[in-house]
């Protein structure tokens, strides 16, 4: 039998021993399932009245963690997609420990087996040019935070890089002159240089001619000389967004993401005839299919299918003729009684019905 404390030690050793030491996952996949079973430890203690530390693996069955699903999405009020996500962190560890713990193999395989939940997939939201020209507009470039938040947006929306990727920019990720780039460390712990434009080149230079605070080597750091956190740049992006909605009103029905701003950057290069295949390298997608869901938001390039087509042709009329007795007969047997259908057909053919002359027929020959 497994001791007591079965539990804090897989999980210790699943932490430091499977996902740090041999599959060397980045440090947001780490925070994320550290974020999963904080959450579950939170409701097993109020589920159960005990602490982390006294649970034991059996305690974590097939059941509760359904439960624990689904005090995410109506206590917590979590979107489908994050209790999937939470769900992708269990099975994790759950696969571990079928292989620590295989007398337990039932109760993990039944967890293992739940499975993630249907969503709708909601059309992609982008901007248009002018709605981003409006948002750039905002910032107040005479003041150093003014400066820094328009060139954290000016390169969001040209690059498409992830928010995460962007705050974990340094000064040194950024190459100008021939050849200007920005390389970043993006998801899978891939690597990738992305062009940068003349506008966006401008920008930074005179950023990175800005006066450091504190010494701080981020390429956007906040007013401590520390990174920026991804709430903070989402908060950024509320604060100009709620101005620029004073003046495009277009902005007023779109919730605008940092994210948004990446699929703004891919649809502005779909828009300029780049092949999908470039744009899922641009954008460091880890397979193609990503990318075809820009497709999908890309009205213009459906209209422009659609113009291809040849128009139908409108039918031509004919004259109404009626169908064969038999037919007619059965067709009629969904509206009126039996005795009715056989008294119409009977009078049609002179008072026998197609059977009755059928068999007279095959008797006289």
């Amino acid at each position: 039998m497994s001791a007591p404390n079965d539990l804090a030690v897989l999980i210790e050793r699943w932490f430091t021993d499977r996902l740090m030491r041999h599959r060397g996952v980045s440090s947001s996949t780490i925070a994320s399932y550290r974020d999963t079973f904080r959450l579950l430890f939170a409701f097993a203690q109020t589920r159960l009245g005990r602490s982390p530390s006294q649970l034991t693996l059996r305690d974590l069955d097939a059941p509760f963690i359904g439960a624990f699903l689904e005090d995410l999405e109506t206590l917590r009020s979590a979107s489908v997609r994050t209790r999937n996500l939470r769900l992708t962190a269990i099975r994790s560890f759950f696969r571990y420990a079928s292989f620590e713990e295989p007398a337990h193999s039932a109760q993990i395989q039944r967890v293992l087996a739940i499975p993630s939940k249907r969503c709708d997939k909601r059309q992609l939201q982008f901007l248009t040019r002018p709605e981003i020209e409006a948002i750039l507009a905002c910032p107040d470039r005479s003041t150093w935070l003014g400066r820094r938040d328009y060139t954290l947006l000016l390169l969001a929306a040209q690059t498409g890089l992830r928010v995460s990727e962007i705050i974990d920019l340094d000064r040194d990720s950024v190459m100008l002159g021939h050849g200007a780039h920005v390389r970043c460390l993006g998801k899978g712990r891939k690597e990738r240089s992305t062009p940068l434009t003349k506008v966006a080149q401008q920008a930074l230079r005179g950023w990175l001619n800005e006066p450091r605070k504190r010494g701080a080597t981020a390429l956007f750091p906040n007013t401590h000389g520390g990174k920026l956190s991804a709430d903070g740049v989402q908060a950024l992006l509320n604060k100009y967004v709620a101005k620029a909605r004073e003046h495009c009103v277009t902005l007023r029905s779109k919730r605008v993401s940092p994210h948004v701003l990446r699929h703004s950057a891919a649809m502005e290069l779909l828009q300029a005839g780049v092949d999908c295949s470039v744009i899922a390298l641009w954008l460091g997608h880890e397979a193609m299919e990503t990318t075809l869901t820009y497709l999908h938001a890309h009205l213009e390039l459906k209209e422009s299918a659609l113009a291809k087509l040849k128009p139908y042709e409108r039918a031509k009329a004919e004259r109404f003729r009626p169908n064969d007795r038999l037919l007619e007969f059965l067709n009629a047997l969904e509206h009126e009684n039996y005795a009715e259908c056989q008294r119409r057909v009977l009078g049609r053919n002179g008072g026998q019905s197609a059977s009755y002359r059928h068999d007279r027929t095959r008797r006289s020959a």
